[in-house]
């Protein structure tokens, strides 16, 4: 059911953004479904994320929409539900669980903004370009790591949490 949760919690925060903050549960949402779910369940975080690109595209932002602008976003998506199956299926451990956000952001940072920089006008196709695209885009990437990884680790973390505390709230009663 959290990872249910998760989901809804990624949508809503891409439809009711914080103001100048873009902080979002989506790439948390993702890693915890792979992890929590099996992957034939896949298809309804996918579903519900490519409802809320065309939703924001058309509704929110007022731009036309193409299918093909959004089909290295919902690849990625996808990687990232995989990439949680992988790393915090089986184990989970302080490392996995810091390091699951950290390439599930810096993936999407390196392929967005290489996407941007080869279908841009804005840029030139030159490494300099490249370099000043993946610039501007910093302060993105340092919003999207602090909100996928705060918002992993608690994820993963309060079941721990909750659970330690009831073991040592039995201890003391039994002592």
């Amino acid at each position: 059911m959290t990872a249910y949760l998760l989901v809804v919690l990624a949508v809503l925060s891409r439809v009711v953004p914080f103001p100048g903050m873009n902080f979002t549960a989506v790439g948390a949402g993702l890693l915890y479904f792979g992890a929590r779910r099996p992957l034939r369940e896949m298809a309804l975080p996918l579903l519900a994320l490519m409802g809320t690109d065309f939703y924001l595209t058309i509704f929110a932002y007022h731009y036309p929409w193409h299918t093909s602008a959004y089909l290295v976003t919902w690849a990625w998506y996808a990687g990232v539900i995989v990439l949680g199956r992988i790393l915090l299926r089986r184990q989970i451990t302080v490392a996995r669980v810091l390091s699951a956000p950290v390439l599930a952001s810096t993936s999407f940072f390196l392929i967005s903004n290489y996407v941007v920089w080869v279908g841009s006008v804005m840029y030139p196709h030159t490494m300099a370009g490249l370099g000043v695209c993946y610039a501007a885009a910093l302060p993105f990437y340092r919003n999207d790591l602090l909100a996928t990884t705060l918002i992993t680790a608690v994820a993963f973390g309060a079941p721990v949490l909750v659970s330690k505390l009831s073991e040592h709230r039995a201890q003391k009663i039994a002592a």
